[in-house]
């Protein structure tokens, strides 16, 4: 059960909640004979969740939300893809890391209203960060996310699509005075 203030949650230095999509993986590496059985372990400080498992699939859709609680936004959050085994050790199938910094630039611009689909922030890969391709923050529903493909590394191939969203909580700080 989530609390509604940051008051009653342990952890009172909770700045807000981030909404963590996990949405597809696409050309994951092989790691069973012809195909994999992948899913995503997501660490962020001392907060591990994971996906459920997509049975022999190296193109699996997940479509699994998962919520992290940020105290800290230059704190990265780490994506690690697994291949399951049953009888041995799951095999690595590639790792990934989002910066929540150029996301969180575009909160702090206090946007009011505007036009669905409105891009405010366009971030480029490069060698700092994990983006196969460009990313935008989108203004979407009333609400900024940030939709992007990251390419894995340590593994030969293999891309997840994933997509952030921040939720403000009522007692928690918030992200108007964060410093980058």
């Amino acid at each position: 059960m989530m609390a509604n203030s940051c008051v009653s949650m342990d952890n009172n230095n909770i700045l807000g909640l981030l909404k963590l999509r996990i949405k597809r993986g696409v050309n994951l590496a092989i790691r069973d004979a012809r195909t994999s059985d992948p899913y995503v372990v997501v660490n962020m400080g001392d907060q591990k969740l994971k996906t459920r498992v997509v049975k022999n699939n190296c193109n699996p859709d997940w479509n699994e939300e998962l919520t992290l609680s940020v105290k800290d936004v230059k704190t990265p959050i780490h994506l690690t893809v697994y291949d399951k085994d049953t009888f041995s050790v799951d095999d690595k199938m590639g790792e990934a890391e989002i910066d929540l910094k150029p996301y969180v630039q575009c909160k702090q611009m206090g946007l009011g209203k505007l036009p669905n689909g409105c891009s405010l922030k366009r971030i480029q890969p490069d060698r700092t960060n994990c983006l196969a391709e460009e990313s935008s923050c989108i203004w979407q529903n009333g609400k900024i996310v940030q939709e992007m493909f990251l390419r894995l590394r340590n593994v030969e191939s293999g891309e997840i699509l994933v997509e952030i969203e921040w939720v403000d909580v009522v007692g928690c700080k918030g992200l108007s005075e964060v410093e980058l």
